[in-house]
This record gives C-alpha cells, structure tokens and sequence, in this order.
C-alpha cells in the first residue's frame, strides 16, 4: 500500500461511524469510539532471515517515516506520546480505556494529531508473532477517546 492510500484509508476512517461494540473490521479493529487499520503487517522471520528481517525493517520505517511527514504537512507536527506509562498503570490493574489499553500493549510509542474532534494515531513496532519471532507493524488509529 501506498502512503497516498494510507491517507485515503484514515481519512475514511475519520469519516466514519464508531460502532457500538468492539468487533473486526476490513481493516483491523473498530469498538466504541474508535477505529484501527493495520497498515503493514510485515514478517514472521525465522532465525536465519536476518537480511530479510533488516530489509522488511528498513521498508516499514522508510513508510512510517513517509506517512508522518504527509500527516505532518495535513495537521503540523505531531505530539509524541511514550506509552510506557499507560503500560505500568495497566499492570498494576488501572483499566485504560481502549483503544489506548491495547495500544500500550502493542506499540512504546506513538505519533498523534488532533483534528476535527478527533485523534488520529500512528505508530511503528516490532512485535513479537505467535511463534515469538519477529515481525513488524504500522498502524493507524482513528479515536473520539483522549489520551489518559
């Protein structure tokens, strides 16, 4: 996908009713004030896919990368919001509201803008697949929920 598609993808979420009750979308998650797409689910590397692994990482940064710079243009700069401490407050058993609670799960950072009554969310990770090996992710998000 394209990072001009990327942009059409968030601004039909922007556009779009919030469910009432959390279920899958086309393009990952939606729930009650908010929608997710899964830009880039990139990977599942063995142990011996190192080159594999760095080039698949080296792409979803270059797009990351190119995404905040076409939503840097849209709304200005972003506000870089660290997740660490929704994580430690989740832990220690405060209920986070979602899409924030799975986001701190997911993602130690993130990129995020407020516009028109919304905040529309970035962010880029490594994550750790069912086998517990490497892959990466780029998602957006789409939420009427402030940030805790």
């Amino acid at each position: 996908m394209s990072t001009a598609r990327y942009l059409a993808l968030i601004d039909l979420l922007r556009a779009q009713e919030f469910p009432a009750q959390r279920g899958r979308s086309d393009t990952g998650f939606s729930g009650p004030g908010y929608h997710t797409a899964e830009l880039i689910v990139a990977g599942q590397f063995g142990d011996d896919d190192a080159a594999q692994v760095a080039e698949t990482r080296e792409q979803c940064v270059a797009e990351h990368e190119a995404l905040l710079a076409v939503l840097g243009v849209k709304w200005g700069e972003p506000q870089f919001f660290s997740l660490w401490s929704l994580l430690e407050r989740s832990i220690a058993g405060e209920e986070i509201p979602e899409p924030w609670q799975e986001l701190s799960a997911r993602f130690d950072s993130l990129h995020v803008w407020r516009a028109d009554g919304r905040w529309i969310v970035v962010g880029l990770a490594p994550a750790l697949g069912e086998a517990e090996v490497p892959s990466y992710e780029l998602m957006a998000v789409v939420t009427e929920v402030d940030p805790p």
